[in-house]
């Protein structure tokens, strides 16, 4: 939140538009509904690549997406999404968190800024919170001058951590990357889970776009329904013995998250029912335990239920 507040404050005025997804982090949608009474008009737009193109307009000044949304794995269309933003000046910030680097580089392919929290993969052992925006000289300049005045300001010791997780940040993701993969196609077949959210499968409606983009590597959080409710959820997470009920993702240990009253908390229930965030909605982040441990420990849990 340090990372995107500095990027309100420092590229927004009055009179200014910003589009935001409707799926974004909570506390993202929160501190841009503030921004209304500073005179900035906030589109919320609904988490779909052409329907936040259809947002964007002259009037536009910055567009704020994530590349994969939580808890429903969605996937934009960046390089798409910013054709149109460049065609009507505006600014293209991508949080690129749960992508990571390791699936996707969107300032190659040209937006203004892209923001990481350092608190997931980047780091990678659940022990640091910490935000970063990556962007060219002139901006960063700008940004570094804005971070003084707002004090959002990494400690050392915090980003001495960072360093250190970055050493074994492409050996993590391939681990990630591949544990999540084979869990979501266990969980596909099993007669318990209603449906599985990952863009890894062939059922995804995200597929072809996230394999384009990700070059076949499909990240570390795999979101699913379970047959039931609350009830089921909680008994399944209670139920786990290796895998973590915490929320939080990207770290070693495997962890599952129950959206609704974690990450999603903020956004109104009306909203969050449109989106799919409902109550038999489970989001699972994948760590760096054996697979074979990881597939037993959920079989055990849903055969608890």
């Amino acid at each position: 939140m340090a990372a995107i507040s500095t990027i309100y404050y420092s590229l927004l005025k009055k009179n200014d538009k910003i589009v935001l997804s409707a799926e974004s982090y909570g506390t993202t949608l929160q501190l841009g509904e503030k921004l209304r009474g500073f005179g900035v008009e906030v589109k919320i737009s609904w988490p779909d690549t052409e329907d936040i193109i259809e947002s964007i307009d002259k009037r536009t000044k910055l567009v704020l997406i994530e590349t994969i949304t939580n808890p429903t794995l969605r996937v934009f269309d960046v390089p798409e999404i910013l054709k149109v933003c460049k065609e009507n000046d505006a600014l293209l910030i991508v949080d690129n968190t749960f992508a990571t680097p390791y699936l996707y580089k969107p300032f190659k392919d040209g937006v203004e800024a892209v923001i990481h929290s350092l608190t997931k993969y980047l780091s990678g052992h659940n022990d640091v919170i910490g935000g970063a925006v990556i962007s060219r000289k002139e901006r960063i300049l700008e940004l570094w001058d804005w971070r003084r005045m707002l004090g959002t300001i990494l400690p050392p010791f915090e980003a001495f951590l960072i360093i250190r997780g970055l050493k074994t940040f492409e050996l993590r993701m391939e681990k990630h990357c591949k544990n999540a993969q084979a869990i979501a196609e266990y969980l596909e077949d099993h007669p318990k889970i209603k449906e599985v959210i990952y863009p890894g499968l062939p059922t995804s409606k995200y597929y072809r776009l996230a394999s384009r983009l990700f070059k076949n590597r499909f990240g570390g959080v795999v979101s699913f329904r379970i047959r039931g409710g609350e009830r089921e959820a909680k008994k399944l997470m209670n139920s786990l013995k290796i895998i973590k009920p915490a929320p939080s993702l990207g770290g070693a240990e495997s962890l599952l998250t129950y959206p609704v009253i974690s990450a999603a908390l903020t956004i109104p229930k009306d909203i969050r029912e449109k989106l799919g965030i409902t109550e038999d909605l489970l989001r699972f982040s994948a760590g760096l335990e054996d697979l074979e441990d990881l597939i037993q420990d959920i079989d055990n849990a849903l055969n608890n239920i």
